[in-house]
This record gives structure tokens, sequence and C-alpha cells, in this order.
């Protein structure tokens, strides 16, 4: 089994009451509750970053936007070529 690590937070006295309430529901404890709920909406949130659907005419748009060569900018030419903060 991997090492664990904690998590700590408070909670207002209605949340625990709603998560408790949630948790039972699903007959789970309550940490194993809020853990399956927050990795499933961290899986959303990170999915929303990288996945997109369009439809045909979208997706045409879409690829000759990218196809298309992208004006000159000389601001934007100095950004790329300076070095990123984490270096």
């Amino acid at each position: 089994m991997a090492k664990t690590v904690p998590i700590n937070m408070r909670v207002e006295a209605r949340q625990h009451i709603l998560l408790n309430k949630a948790a039972e529901v699903m007959n789970r404890d309550c940490a194993a509750f809020i853990l399956d709920v927050a990795c499933r909406e961290a899986e959303n949130v990170l999915l929303g970053q990288r996945l997109f659907q369009l439809d045909d005419d979208t997706f045409a748009t879409f690829e000759e936007a990218l196809d298309t060569p992208v004006p000159h900018n000389a601001k934007l030419k100095s950004l790329l070529a300076s070095r990123s903060p984490w270096e």
C-alpha cells in the first residue's frame, strides 16, 4: 500500500451533518465519502482542462485556426524567449 498523508480541515456544524448524512446513505464512513467525492471532482476539473467535444463544423473551424500561421507578435516572441519563473 502506498504511503498516506493527512488532509485536515475544519467545517461548520451544518456541513458536518450534511456530509455525515450523505456518507450514511452511501454506506461509507465520512472520511471515505469525502475522499471519493473530492477525488471524483478533482478528476472532472482536470478532464475539463484537456477534453472537449466539437461538432463537425466547429471542429473544422478549430482545425483551420490551428493550421493558420500566427501573425508576428514581438511581445509574444519576447515572452516565449524569456526564462520561466520556475526555471
